[in-house]
């Protein structure tokens, strides 16, 4: 079997290396591609193929994938949450430090002593005291969101000697498993905004959060807070976040999402978007995605799944039928019914549900084609079927 792969952005080439060439051809254009790596290209006007079965986000964000659409037509679209952790990490990290320390201001002051001559180690020396602030040790930091970047930033903070609350009533118990026993739970958001010196943000940007921290929200929080938000520019309403800035509530605000206006703040620390935008997170990101790719097309594995559940079965079989459908009742009903008819045996199978959809792995003692696999196709609600034989 020899599947074909589209590369929509130049892909690190430790994860393309991960494709056995003797099963798969890469190429950014291709003709009937089975699956498609994307990192940043605007998917959302894009003509996918109808032969597309897999679409492999190398990130975390799927803003720029047109996920109603591929749900519709059965594709799995993937992402590679915790790829980029440590970078995102380290990157807040440095936003704490920088929040506090008035260290980009030193800077900018500095670069306009040139020409100052032999004042200069003078200036330098009378001018500090125009940039002091304090010491992180010790203060109170609050974590809202604690996947993979919001369980790292927690810990190393501890290890920075400050007190870290969390906030995250959907944690996973993988997270759980890693998070410090010395970071503390808070129960509501904003028993968390209002104790914590320090915010930082690492939640997706859907309708229950945008705009989370807006004017009600920011009259909670403790004076001359530091908030950073390192995750999605809508999570906090701007023009609110304005009127903090302006009154003191907010002492500064570090992202890597700002907007024209937050630029003219003095008291904003506006980044590009670098979480990612290193050389490790590159590659891990592509081998991640095309490990998730790979597993999907040679098994019907799901990984990672964003608009699909995560759905994997061991193989006991030499053929597997993979079948998507729309959530309803008696799916699967009708799917093992079809198989009985024609005496078709189920060695095993697994059924996963995520929101508006499902997902079935099936494994069966022979080769399914034609009239069966159309009649599959054929009950209402199914958005695609695929059958897999095993070392093809």
């Amino acid at each position: 079997m020899m599947y074909k792969i589209q590369t929509l952005n130049k892909i690190a080439t430790i994860g393309l290396e991960l494709f056995p060439r003797d099963h798969y051809e890469i190429a950014s254009e291709i003709l009937n591609p089975d699956a498609v790596l994307v990192r940043s290209f605007n998917m959302l006007e894009m003509d996918i193929p109808s032969s597309v079965k897999g679409i492999a986000r190398a990130g975390a964000g799927v803003n720029n994938i047109p996920l109603d659409k591929c749900s519709q037509r059965g594709i799995v679209v993937f992402n590679t949450p915790g790829a980029n952790a440590n970078g995102v990490k380290e990157l807040v990290i440095a936003g704490l430090l920088l929040s506090s320390r008035r260290i980009v201001h030193g800077i900018q002051w500095a670069k306009g002593l040139v020409g100052q001559g032999d004042q200069v180690p003078k200036l330098i020396e009378k001018g500090k005291s125009d940039f002091a602030g304090p010491e992180i040790r010790g203060k109170r930091l609050g974590v809202v969101g604690l996947g993979a970047i919001g369980v790292m930033v927690a810990n190393d903070a501890v290890e920075l000697g400050m007190k870290v609350v969390g906030y995250d009533p959907f944690i996973s118990v993988e997270a759980a498993w890693g998070l410090s026993r010395n970071v503390k739970r808070a129960k509501t958001l904003e028993s968390l905004l209002a104790e914590s010196d320090y915010i930082t943000l690492h939640v997706p940007l859907n309708d229950k959060t945008r705009g989370m921290l807006g004017r009600e929200r920011f009259a909670i929080m403790k004076k001359g807070a530091r908030l950073l938000n390192f995750a999605r520019g809508g999570l906090v309403n701007n023009e609110d976040l304005k009127s903090a800035l302006a009154d003191g509530t907010v002492a500064a605000y570090v992202t890597d999402f700002p907007d024209e206006d937050l630029l003219k703040f003095d008291n904003i620390i506006a980044f590009p978007h670098l979480g990612a935008s290193t050389p490790e997170a590159e590659d891990n990101c592509a081998m991640m995605a095309v490990n998730q790719l790979r597993d999907f097309l040679e098994s019907g594995n799901i990984k990672n799944g964003v608009n699909f559940p995560d759905c994997e079965l061991d193989s006991i079989a030499p053929f597997r039928l993979v079948i998507a459908n729309r959530n309803v009742p008696n799916m699967v009903g009708q799917i093992t019914s079809i198989l009985a008819a024609d005496k078709i045996n189920i060695a095993d199978m697994i059924n996963k549900h995520k929101g508006d959809y499902a997902y079935n792995i099936i494994d069966i003692d022979r080769l399914v084609e034609g009239e069966i696999l159309d009649k599959l196709r054929g009950i209402d609600g199914v958005v695609m079927v695929r059958m897999i034989e095993k070392n093809k």
